[in-house]
């Protein structure tokens, strides 16, 4: 790590971020947005972020102007172990050398989903495919043919699940979606059994399957997800967990082995490939083999894409899950946010914003909480957050972290938020308009640029 005070202001005061701006107009005139993922838009920065980042090593980046920051978030939380991870990277190397995609399958499609459900021995089978959505996707569709019923649900408490047009029309953003598919999905509350019930009354025979994450910010209380499963068993629907954000973080196994409830199916992605492009379709074999050539009923077209089963991915999977079996990633990752939460939380009683700037979630993935003086979330507050922090080198859109955040690293972020929440405490005093020094963020969905 560099050593730099917190006081050193790195990349607001005065450096103009010149080479990386230029960029960015040339990319708005290229790519819908400026960018390929809306949650890296510049709506979603505050205006004095650096608009690219150029390299990584462990948690530290660098953008196109050679300012270094301290990152968390570690791309979309898919960066578990650390960006450019020496193993992770020398196992890609030399699967590059091999070919990356050929007319029949790799070896290393059997020895990575074998190598999988020993980590997730509650799962029974396993497909791989290079992205969330069509994971979740793949379990939508093995789930209406397994029961023979149109309809969904889905947790309405939990942000993202798909961008195909079954979720998105669920979304702020439902422009291009038909009724008739935004009429087969319906929306319960999360830790509320009633919410569920409720929908299976007004549905009768409808559902096939409840998909929601184990767990997001809150909790689930000690009978919401075994009620969850019974229910599901006795009204015949199939339960989905999305694991996406939850496998490989909250436990090596996942979510479902901390919380002991199999689901029929789940998703999962992000920390598998350490940042390579994979994700996982598993689940129980009857279900899963729909999907494949050993059953006699209509078969369902199952993840089925070109570069599925790219063998350099596979080879990052495999390297990163052997890494989780042999040293102590998950342990690190709850003793690293304990440590980040605790520090946040002295500077948050100290300057009495209790009310309004909150750690939450699991301290192996920590979120924050930006209110305004009346208690409600406010975007206005979380540029201003933001804003300071960037200013002060470190980008963090949540507390995310990685295996290679070290004590020194979380330290000075401690540091940095105690700075920047004085800054915060004034601007819940006077006015966020007053702090700002551009337009404040605004949420992905949402019908209006």
């Amino acid at each position: 790590m560099v050593e730099k005070s917190s006081s050193e202001q790195t990349p607001l005061g005065g450096v103009e971020f010149a080479n990386g701006r230029a960029l960015a107009e040339r990319a708005r005139r290229v790519i819908p947005g400026g960018a390929h993922t809306y949650a890296k838009g510049d709506d979603q920065w505050p205006v004095g972020s650096p608009p690219f980042i150029a390299r990584g090593a462990g948690c530290h980046v660098w953008d196109l102007d050679g300012n270094e920051f301290i990152e968390y978030g570690m791309g979309l939380r898919a960066v578990t172990l650390g960006h450019a991870y020496a193993p992770v990277v020398e196992a890609v190397r030399a699967e590059l050398a091999h070919g990356t995609n050929f007319v029949r399958p790799a070896p290393i499609e059997v020895e990575c989903a074998e190598t999988f459900l020993r980590l997730v021995p509650t799962m029974e089978m396993v497909k791989f495919c290079k992205d969330g959505s069509t994971a979740v996707d793949g379990a939508i569709r093995l789930a209406r043919a397994h029961t023979g019923r149109d309809m969904v649900a889905i947790c309405a408490d939990h942000p993202f699940f798909s961008t195909s047009d079954w979720f998105i029309g669920t979304t702020g953003m439902p422009a291009g979606i038909p009724g008739a598919v935004r009429q087969l999905v319906h929306k319960f509350r999360y830790n509320d059994l009633d919410s569920i019930t409720q929908l299976f009354k007004q549905h009768p025979g409808r559902i096939a399957c409840v998909l929601l994450e184990p767990m997001r910010i809150e909790e689930p209380l000690p009978q919401f997800l075994p009620g969850l499963k019974q229910l599901c068993e006795r009204e015949g629907a199939l339960l989905v967990f999305d694991e996406m954000i939850t496998g490989f973080r909250w436990h090596r196994s996942g979510a479902q082995h901390v919380y002991g409830v199999t689901p029929d199916l789940a998703s999962f992605g992000k920390a598998l490939g350490n940042g390579f492009a994979i994700s996982a379709l598993a689940g129980r074999r009857e279900i899963m083999q729909l999907g494949g050539l050993d059953h006699e009923r209509d078969r369902v077209f199952l993840l089925s894409t070109t570069h599925g089963a790219e063998t350099h991915g596979l080879a990052a999977a495999i390297a990163t899950m052997h890494v989780y079996e042999r040293e102590d990633v998950i342990g690190h990752l709850y003793r690293t946010g304990e440590r980040l939460r605790a520090g946040v939380n002295r500077h948050v009683e100290a300057l009495g914003l209790q009310r309004t700037f909150q750690c939450v979630g699991r301290p192996c993935s920590l979120l924050y909480a930006t209110l305004d003086a009346a208690g409600k979330p406010s975007q206005e507050m979380r540029t201003v957050f933001m804003q300071e922090i960037v200013r002060r080198g470190i980008l963090a859109p949540s507390f995310i972290h990685s295996y290679s955040h070290s004590p020194a690293d979380i330290d000075y972020t401690i540091d940095v938020v105690g700075e920047a929440l004085q800054v915060y405490r004034n601007a819940l005093r006077d006015g966020p308009a007053r702090y700002l020094e551009g337009r404040p963020l605004k949420p992905v969905f949402r019908s209006r640029a």
